[in-house]
């Protein structure tokens, strides 16, 4: 009979996931599956990984089961495996990390609080404001992952395109910006930037797979 017990199984097991997120690499390779399911090439040019690195973290995401595999003709695509429960378990290891350790909240002060101290807009009120009709919705990710899937209505710039897109923004409506998740730039830059330029912005509060994985409704997914 074995020693270990069932705490003790269930403990191994989840400390295999707890090791499989312990690497900053596999960290941004989840929040770019968030967004949708890529390929290896896609996401080593998007992490700006070698091809060989990229495999490798995503094997050990693999075994321990937050990332899938489905092939398509000669391309193998990867998603996450449960995107609710996995963009949840990204969010508990921010906000953790938030609230115990100081150099977080030292990079939050200098780097995203300095270019937007203001309080973001959350889900439910833009919900709300959504169905009054009330604010254009800014999306400033790539193209492609808008493609993938997209909060109702948003438009999309991406963050490069912004400068010489203003003129595609209604300058007397409020302006709710968003791209990947609670640390992705491209939102804080979109808002330090229009704001500069006199609009009414702020940011959601997180991402487009945090949304997603709320529930709320989405467009653009196949």
């Amino acid at each position: 009979m074995s020693s270990t017990g069932p705490k003790q199984a269930i403990y191994e097991s989840l400390a295999m996931v707890a090791q499989a997120l312990g690497h900053a690499h596999r960290l941004e390779l989840l929040e770019h599956l968030a967004q949708g399911e890529r390929s290896v090439e896609e996401l080593s040019a998007r992490a700006s990984l070698t091809f060989a690195n990229t495999s490798r973290h995503l094997q050990i995401l693999r075994r321990a089961r937050l990332v899938e595999t489905e092939r398509r003709g000669k391309h193998v695509l990867y998603s996450l495996a449960g995107d609710a429960e996995v963009v949840a378990l990204m969010h508990a290891l921010g906000r953790v990390g938030e609230r115990n350790v100081a150099e977080i909240d030292r990079v939050m002060a200098d780097y995203f609080r300095a270019r937007d101290a203001l309080e973001p807009v959350s889900r439910e009120d833009l919900v709300t404001r959504l169905h009054d009709g009330l604010v254009t919705v800014l999306d400033v990710r790539p193209e492609d992952e808008f493609a993938v899937g997209h909060l109702p209505g948003a438009l999309n710039i991406p963050l490069a395109e912004l400068e010489r897109r203003l003129g595609e923004l209604p300058a007397d409506r409020e302006v709710i910006a968003y791209c990947r998740g609670p640390y992705c730039v491209l939102s804080f830059e979109a808002v330090l930037a229009l704001r500069g330029r006199g609009y009414l912005v702020h940011r959601l509060e997180d991402g487009y797979p945090e949304w997603k994985a709320a529930g709320l409704p989405i467009e653009g997914v196949a």
